[in-house]
């Protein structure tokens, strides 16, 4: 396979780069996650990371072991990317923008910088994440027992787009080409095309026309 490698690149064993990949400096991919006592993620050995052709992933990125990447792919300086994600073609991972275990994101999803996608998440494609938003994956933040079960980040349908500094609550379905305006806290679903704004979120209009995806 040939491929570029930076300075103080980590590639660990068994880690599958694909032609044409860039790893930047200080780069670490392939990593074993390293779980503490009450940690909730599963405990086990995983698959190695796979780096489709042409990904880029920035100096100082981290992509963990049990994760697929496919063509195309951008990850941003300093961004992660935890075990057991499946990310699709031409997806960027905005700088500081971290993904957690366990989430799924589709081709020609933008995430820009500084934001966070819980675990358990599914990103359909097209998405639009702007920068600092905050999803999350937990209604009872760490207590009781009944959690494990509920646990479970947004899904985010094709084509919907998530304005700045964004808090997704844990379960909610945003609809096909939804808008989502910056700093509004989305309490409940948002049906496919409707802009919702504030705190909590309510809709105020749907998304005009000419600003839809082409029918895929």
């Amino acid at each position: 396979m040939s491929y570029e490698r930076g300075e103080n690149v980590v590639v660990y064993p068994g880690t599958v780069i694909a032609d044409g990949c860039v790893l930047g400096d200080n780069v670490v991919v392939g990593k074993q996650p390293a779980l503490s006592p009450r940690s909730t993620a599963a405990r086990e050995e995983l698959p190695p990371l796979e780096l489709g052709p042409g990904t880029i992933v920035s100096a100082g990125a981290i992509v963990f072991a049990g994760t697929t990447i496919g063509a195309h792919v951008i990850v941003g300086d300093q961004a992660c990317v935890r075990e057991r994600c499946e990310i699709g073609d031409d997806v960027v991972i905005g700088r500081g923008s971290l993904v957690e275990n366990d989430t799924s994101i589709g081709a020609r999803t933008r995430i820009q910088a500084m934001a966070y996608i819980t675990a358990y998440s599914t990103l359909e494609e097209e998405v639009f994440i702007a920068p600092c938003v905050a999803t999350t994956n937990d209604d009872y933040m760490g207590r009781t027992e009944r959690r494990h079960e509920l646990r479970k980040g947004p899904t985010i349908r094709r084509g919907a787009r998530i304005g700045g500094a964004a808090v997704l609550l844990p379960g909610i379905e945003v609809g096909e080409e939804a808008f989502v305006g910056a700093g509004a806290v989305v309490l409940t679903d948002v049906e496919p095309r409707a802009v919702v704004v504030g705190n909590p979120a309510r809709k105020i209009k749907s998304v005009p026309d000419d600003e839809l995806l082409p029918e895929a």
